[in-house]
């Protein structure tokens, strides 16, 4: 319904009346401004009142505006330039403190990603993960900041790990021509998403291989490839992504993969905490 809203607002003009014209036309316009304004604030803005606009949601078959808005939200969120991203952002945070207000948007997506998450894939990906031949991880533009995480913490608990380098698509292919049933690929993207991802997971699922993708909802493009869909709350911070929700996501599949090779990583962590002190790593006067 997403991709075909705008023409259904546009092809339903005819029957709305003057007040809903308004709505109707304000969102045509500036769609990517009407995803994130309540009820009154959309009002205010073309002069109706806040129950005209939750009607004109029932009148295009929605259940209530709330519904309307996310599918907005939805429709836009991969096609925002990241000057677009500045303004709406801007909007929504208001005139009130910055901080506050963000740090209460990323609470409020940790707490939606520890309602929504699937417990069960989350325990599948991570028994899976576990029985490996080989884990490779793929993270491309912010998303391989989190991608950098995983593989910096997977190497102490695992000597089989392949971090897939972001150079381009053909250097991508070189690194996991190798990929087999035997594997587990995990792919992590999130809006605006990456074609590198999409086509090094279809390719990924072609070989076999185990998928854990990491992302931000259902509609994401690599949940049509995933053995196991791992979903973390993300949203627009301005220019950049907020990834506060899957940075916790990651922190739990750590201490989850630790616990189940809790020997190993002991061992491990005794022979760098004694190269650590011969080699000085860590200041220890303070």
């Amino acid at each position: 319904m997403q991709e075909d809203l705008l023409q259904k607002i546009e092809c339903s003009m005819s029957g709305f009346s003057k007040s809903q014209k308004r709505i109707a036309e304000f969102i045509l316009n500036s769609y990517e401004k009407a995803a994130y304004m309540t009820a009154l604030k959309l009002g205010n803005a073309v002069n109706v009142s806040e129950s005209t606009v939750v009607r004109f949601a029932d009148e295009l078959g929605f259940d209530g505006y709330p519904d309307l808005q996310k599918n907005l939200q939805a429709l836009i969120k991969n096609r925002l330039t990241a000057v677009q991203r500045i303004n709406i952002t801007n909007d929504r945070i208001g005139t009130g403190s910055v901080l506050k207000n963000t740090l209460s948007q990323d609470i409020d997506r940790i707490k939606r990603t520890m309602e929504e998450i699937d417990t069960a894939k989350f325990d599948e990906a991570i028994e899976k993960i576990c029985a490996a031949r080989r884990i490779y991880i793929l993270g491309v533009m912010s998303a391989n900041i989190l991608a950098r995480f995983l593989d910096y913490n997977f190497q102490l608990i695992f000597d089989n790990i392949h971090f897939v380098q972001a150079i381009n698509k053909s250097g991508i292919y070189q690194q996991i021509i190798n990929m087999t049933g035997d594997d587990v690929f995990i792919a992590l993207s999130f809006p605006r998403y990456s074609q590198s991802t999409i086509s090094a997971t279809a390719y990924a699922k072609e070989c076999g291989a185990n998928v854990v993708a990491i992302t931000d909802s259902a509609a994401s493009p690599l949940a049509q490839y995933a053995d196991q869909l791992l979903i973390a709350r993300s949203d627009m911070a301005s220019f950049a992504d907020s990834l506060v929700a899957p940075l916790s996501l990651l922190n739990a599949m750590i201490v989850a993969l630790g616990s189940k090779k809790k020997e190993h990583i002991e061992q491990s962590f005794a022979k760098l905490e004694k190269l650590w002190e011969e080699h000085e790593v860590y200041k220890k006067d303070i």
